[in-house]
């Protein structure tokens, strides 16, 4: 038995860039966004942070070569490269990100209220959120 969900997307002359989800079961879902593979459960949360209306080329694809970086960081099965295709009025983009290029997740972030934090303070208060 094979099983898939699918990610369509595509440009349309009359109502512009469209994507869809396809998951499991077959409900067809028009989205905002869509994310599939196996690291894709490491990014929702990060992406309903991240994503915002209305970026421009270039914001969504520095967003979306951050995010693939991250799934790869944290899933051993999502590869070490980003490809990207940008689907618009002008056509179809492809690029490259080789692996020594993406950031590196435990460089970048910078940890907040962190228990080594804590502990390096002094002050070993509870964390309340």
């Amino acid at each position: 038995m094979l099983q898939t969900g699918l990610i369509v997307g595509g440009w349309d002359k009359h109502e512009g860039g469209k994507i869809y989800g396809i998951p499991l079961g077959g409900t067809l879902l028009e989205l905002p966004f869509a994310i599939g593979g196996s690291g894709s459960s490491y990014l929702y949360g990060f992406f309903d942070q991240a994503w915002e209306e209305g970026m421009t080329k270039e914001e969504a694809e520095k967003l979306v070569v951050k995010a693939v970086s991250l799934a790869i960081a944290r899933d051993g099965a999502s590869g070490g490269v980003v490809r990207t295709v940008t689907i618009n009025s002008e056509g179809v983009e492809r690029k490259f990100f080789p692996g020594d290029t993406l950031p590196l997740w435990h460089e970048e972030i910078e940890a907040h209220e962190s228990l080594l934090d804590i502990l390096a303070a002094g002050n070993p208060e509870p964390m309340v959120g």
